[in-house]
């Protein structure tokens, strides 16, 4: 499970943008003969080719200025006028688009003075228009460094006031095949435009035998210098910009305007339609009225289907408000609407038909959020239950995540082909888009009706378990499940033994005191004896022959099993497998050290696993924990938390990914994690965990916990009750000590404690004395650095058969 944790990291996660010159290029590829050179690095051209050239599946030709750190110190004038002439000689342009880049602006470098000086030193170059734009990539997004290219047009261009009967229309970044359209429709209304900027064809264009340099479609620049005198501008935008180059063209050049949504959805089209028929003083065709009649059906067809719809919309603002009353005209209700861009008043221009659908629908909890990333996008679209995205492809990680289906729409979709063919203005174009979301819906229906069904009827019943057991669990572990007591209900009669041969530990619980000789106290991480490896043996054959019907032999401490006692672990298991090579193997962990050792657990034929996981969330879990010892150093608090849940989440996923069954055991803590344990099952369910067990709290005197209340019996059994509904559930815990014997309704670890022959002792504690100890000084661990006088800890390595461990760190008290 993913959790944010703000305190130990400040970034972005995958951005839901792309940069301010990304943009420029894309506007700038919509005027006729015009090449682009990017004022700054090469790396800046390359990532911005390869993204377009994915998208459109064109060519994409950018020129770089190449600034190295020559030029970022001493200035890049000349690398960019000898760009400039390179660009020249090579494609012969009639325009030249200059992108600034994060490096040149922060430089500060005059692009208006550098363009003036060139013409200066090269008066053969005055016929060719160079248009400076000033897009840092730190600037805005994508969709601002397209509008600055427009404006910049609309103000900086020399233009010929002389009036004409020409419309200028001003288009947002829309699909080549969206341009076509538009220009279609002018066509039959009669109206001649000024596209500013048309990327029809030079962005989706045709097979030809020889391959143009320059792009022949677009608009031509004196076109566009034709623009000062048009009669009026259509400005097909979100209301949202600052930036308006029809009103920039009005106040220089009075030339009258309208900003208009883009024509997506039924309402929007219709007043786009209007304004054309006003325009040319023409009856809308009906050939336009056969396609909104078209569109009406189709919404009815599919209105049945769009009600149970939640959607995240997200990307450019222009691009978003148009989807959203697209989506609220259909029935399909928007719960999560974010753009990366920093955009203060969109929820102004899209919550009206939201809040309408809300009050339809009584939901009250939707987001409407700008400057957002990823990783805040799919936790809304965890948080607010939806089942439809509707985005460019960057949102693919959450499709394949969340299995969440996808509408692909805009700027970038690198995982499909045809994206610069897909539609979604006028009638035919929002009829596609509708279908598209439609049919997703329709495809999670389809797809999931019958887990659904299978979760409402049979999810926790003895059907659900049997089938669960009979299909994932092969017949040998199947076996040694059954017969295991702690993970089958019905597995009373089978005995186990806790070998207490850990008593270390790198966890330090808030609710644990770790005094291990307490033989009449019964809990875990209570013993009344510590074993070495060959004792452990010894007690497991006097066991065994006392009970036959002992079939599991397990570590649970009294420490944590994978701490700094593992060699000892190690060894207990390995002599046990010599002795009874059918045994079961179990053991007991806190998972900080899981990830390090799972793959050896595995391969000692360990085969069930107990994680002790109280929360999944580092917030909640850094409240359980005093400290933990990790990799030499201790952490508390929320950092400690995120250790344990990553660690802990990435054993039980190798664990699991071998087979081994893995139980998860949750002490709840009232006013911790109590209403937190949902979610703990949850994740253990997503993860293919066998079962959870859900423990009351036994408080310990001196412990940090010790005041903190227990919850009642009746309060357990109804979270397990609810959990059960999520998977598996442990209603028999008997909470054991760690060095338990018999079966769980009977206990004989007291009657079976003198079980070892004195000689026995005697020969394997001169064993055990082969084994060498160390305290080094040293400040960080890695280097003998500190005189004994000095120390405030030591490092504790152990020598054993050729091979030195760190086992942990011991406190010296002066």
């Amino acid at each position: 499970m993913k959790t944010k944790v703000t305190s130990l990291v400040n970034l972005n996660t995958n951005p839901c943008k792309m940069c301010m010159p990304m943009g420029a290029a894309t506007a700038l590829c919509g005027i006729r003969d015009c090449i682009t050179i990017l004022h700054g690095s090469q790396g800046c051209a390359t990532y911005i080719r390869r993204h377009m050239a994915t998208h459109y599946n064109e060519p994409v030709d950018i020129a770089s200025s190449s600034l190295t750190e020559q030029g970022t110190v001493y200035g890049g004038e000349k690398n960019l006028k000898q760009g400039l002439k390179n660009v020249i000689a090579l494609y012969h342009p009639k325009v030249i688009g200059i992108m600034t880049t994060c490096l040149a602006e922060t430089i500060g470098e005059d692009i208006e003075g550098i363009k003036e000086r060139f013409y200066e030193e090269n008066p053969q170059y005055q016929d060719i228009t160079i248009l400076p734009v000033s897009s840092p990539g730190y600037g805005g997004t994508q969709y601002e460094g397209y509008m600055a290219v427009l404006n910049a047009v609309a103000d900086k261009l020399e233009m010929n006031t002389q009036k004409n009967e020409k419309v200028n229309v001003i288009l947002p970044p829309q699909s080549p095949a969206d341009i076509r359209y538009l220009k279609n429709i002018f066509r039959i209304f009669e109206i001649d435009t000024i596209l500013l900027p048309d990327i029809a064809d030079n962005l989706d264009g045709g097979h030809t035998e020889e391959y143009s340099r320059l792009p022949k479609g677009g608009t031509d620049i004196t076109e566009l210098r034709k623009m000062a005198g048009a009669r009026f501008t259509i400005e097909i935008s979100d209301k949202s910009s600052a930036v308006s180059p029809a009103q920039t063209l009005f106040e220089k050049y009075q030339v009258p305007y309208k900003r208009m949504l883009s024509p997506a959805g039924l309402k929007a089209t219709d007043d786009f339609y209007e304004l054309l028929s006003q325009l040319s003083g023409k009856d809308i065709p009906e050939e336009i009225k056969t396609a909104r009649s078209r569109y009406l059906d189709g919404m009815i067809d599919s209105h049945k289907y769009n009600s149970a719809g939640r959607a995240v919309i997200y990307g450019e603002p222009e691009f978003i408000t148009a989807a959203v009353r697209l989506c609220a005209e259909n029935g399909i209700m928007p719960v999560v609407v974010s753009t990366g861009s920093v955009c203060p008043d969109l929820k102004q221009y899209v919550e009206a038909p939201i809040a309408d659908m809300g009050k339809r629908y009584f939901v009250d909890d939707y987001i409407i959020s700008d400057d957002t990333d990823f990783k805040e996008i799919e936790e809304y679209a965890v948080k607010y239950k939806s089942n439809i995205m509707i985005g460019n492809s960057d949102g693919r990680r959450i499709e394949e995540q969340l299995h969440i289906p996808l509408v692909r729409r805009a700027f970038p979709i690198h995982d499909r082909i045809g994206g610069q063919r897909l539609r979604m203005l006028g009638y035919e174009g929002s009829l596609s888009f509708l279908d598209e979301m439609t049919n997703a819906l329709l495809s999670v229906t389809e797809n999931t009706f019958k887990e659904n069904l299978y979760d409402a009827y049979y999810r926790g019943t003895p059907i659900d378990c049997g089938e669960k057991e009979k299909d994932e669990i092969p017949a040998d572990m199947l076996k040694k499940t059954i017969e295991h007591p702690c993970y089958n209900c019905a597995g009373h009669k089978f005995a186990r033994i806790h070998l207490p041969v850990a008593p270390a530990c790198n966890v330090q619980c808030n609710y644990c005191v770790r005094k291990f000789d307490c033989p009449n106290e019964s809990r875990p991480g209570v013993t009344s004896t510590i074993l070495t490896p060959a004792e452990a043996l010894e007690r497991y054959k006097t066991v065994k022959e006392k009970l036959p019907n002992l079939t599991v032999a397990g570590i649970a401490g009294p420490g944590d099993s994978l701490a700094g006692n593992y060699p000892e672990v190690k060894k207990t298991l390995q002599l046990i497998r010599e002795y009874d090579p059918d045994v079961t193997f179990c053991l007991s962990t806190n998972g900080l050290m899981l990830p390090f050792y799972a793959e050896e657990l595995v391969k000692l034929g360990v085969s069930h696993v107990t994680v002790t996981m109280s929360a999944v969330d580092p917030s909640i879990s850094g409240k359980i924990y005093k400290y933990i010892d990790y990799m030499g150093s201790r952490y508390e608090g929320e950092a400690a938390g995120a250790i344990m849940v990553s660690n802990q989440l990435s054993g039980l996923r190798i664990l699991l990914a071998h087979g081994i069954i893995c139980k998860v055991n949750i002490v709840t803590l009232k006013g911790i994690n109590e209403e937190h344990i949902p979610q703990v099952v949850q994740a253990c369910r997503d993860m293919g965990c066998y079962i959870t067990n859900i423990m009351q709290l036994i408080p310990v005197k001196g412990s940090a916990f010790e005041e903190l209340p227990m919850v009642s019996n009746k309060e357990i059994q109804s979270l397990r009750n609810s959990c059960n509904k999520i998977m598996r559930q442990m209603f028999h815990c008997k909470q054991c000590r760690a060095d338990a014997v018999g079966t769980l309704d009977n206990d004989l670890s007291i009657d079976l404690g003198g079980f070892l022959d004195k000689d026995n002792i005697e020969e394997k504690k001169e064993e055990e004395k082969k084994k060498l100890k160390f305290a080094i000084a040293s400040k960080s661990g890695v280097l003998v650095d500190m005189h004994f006088g000095h120390v405030e800890e030591f490092y504790i390595y152990q020598y054993e058969n050729g091979t030195p461990r760190f086992i942990g760190k011991r406190n010296v008290e002066k």
